[in-house]
């Protein structure tokens, strides 16, 4: 019988002094739903991390999302994310309940936080996937870009736990809550003679960085290496307003120096699911279509009528981007569309 999977919920704050389970969580936990009924119903567990009042206050996440045992470990030192005390909790849960897979989300704190406890436990851990499976042999099968994107890796762990990190917007939550008679068992945090090595001073929000975010955008006009300079960039913005739109770009269009990190969607960047995503001058390299492809309607303008992002559009329109935005954008003030 396999010994479970369990997932880290990461706590995110939104001021402050206000936290919430991030969101990638839930799309972690839709796809561990899947991956249990492969392993003959494993139980699934989730690992939170806090300050206090973790179960009053977020309970109600974990008993609709069929989570079997959440481990909560509070501390008033706990309320700041500390890589020496996360991780060195994180490590000695799971060499108590010894679980065969453990996923966290490919979020900033994840990112740092995976590659220690990986460290810790001897155990390979396979970052940045954008699938998850089970093989014949009941493996844990992680799927993520390599080569820059060029190609796919499904990549097995040899040893166990068996660990990931998923991007956030891979997968998507469950279409419906699935209600489960959660247990939640409080864990005293052995961390009195760790050293912590950071202090949070204070919390600001970035606003620029706010207001570029695209992974919940329900519109996306993005850009590549087809918009040319910064005044086709200005072009796109324009369109994007228009549409009350967020601005994305291609690794190439950031590379030319067109857009900035925060926007850039694929391997290397984000990845999105919007209603709507208007790719112009994209080409539609594996890098970027990795970060976009689950969006629910893709329009794509490109001047070449071969270019492999029609192979995954919705609508394809071959034509030059600098004469059809315009006409849109004409249309749009005129209240024709």
């Amino acid at each position: 019988m396999s010994r479970g999977i369990l997932l880290y919920a990461e706590l995110t704050r939104y001021n402050s002094d206000g936290q919430y389970v991030h969101p990638v969580f839930f799309e972690l936990a839709a796809k561990a739903n899947e991956l249990s009924q492969k392993l003959d119903n494993a139980p699934i567990y989730a690992l939170l991390i806090g300050a206090h009042n973790l179960v009053k206050e977020f309970k109600e996440g974990f008993t609709e999302n069929n989570i079997d045992t959440v481990y909560v470990a509070e501390d008033e030192r706990l309320k700041d994310y500390s890589t020496e005390y996360y991780s060195k909790i994180a490590v000695d849960l799971v060499k108590e309940i010894d679980p065969e897979i453990f996923i966290i989300g490919a979020t900033t704190q994840g990112r740092d936080l995976a590659p220690r406890i990986s460290s810790a436990l001897g155990t390979g851990l396979t970052a940045d996937c954008i699938e998850l499976d089970i093989n014949e042999k009941g493996q844990l099968a992680a799927t993520r870009p390599t080569f820059g994107g060029q190609l796919m890796a499904t990549i097995l762990c040899k040893n166990q736990p068996q660990m990931a990190t998923v991007r956030p917007k891979v997968f998507k939550p469950l279409k419906e809550f699935i209600k489960k008679d959660t247990k939640f068992i409080n864990k005293k945090p052995d961390i009195d003679n760790l050293e912590k090595k950071v202090t949070l001073i204070d919390f600001l929000k970035n606003p620029e960085k706010e207001d570029s975010a695209l992974e919940d955008a329900e519109i996306i006009v993005a850009g590549g290496r087809g918009m040319k300079d910064l005044m086709g960039f200005e072009l796109l913005k324009e369109f994007a307003s228009l549409l009350n739109a967020k601005v994305g770009a291609s690794r190439v269009a950031v590379e030319m120096g067109l857009a900035s990190h925060e926007m850039q969607i694929g391997q290397t960047g984000k990845t999105v699911t919007p209603k709507i995503y208007i790719a112009c001058g994209i080409s539609g390299a594996l890098q970027h279509t990795v970060g976009m492809k689950d969006s629910d309607k893709i329009i794509a303008i490109n001047t070449d009528k071969n270019a492999p992002i029609f192979d995954i559009a919705d609508i394809a329109i071959a034509g030059d981007v600098f004469e059809i935005l315009p006409e849109l954008i004409e249309m749009i003030k005129k209240n024709k569309i």
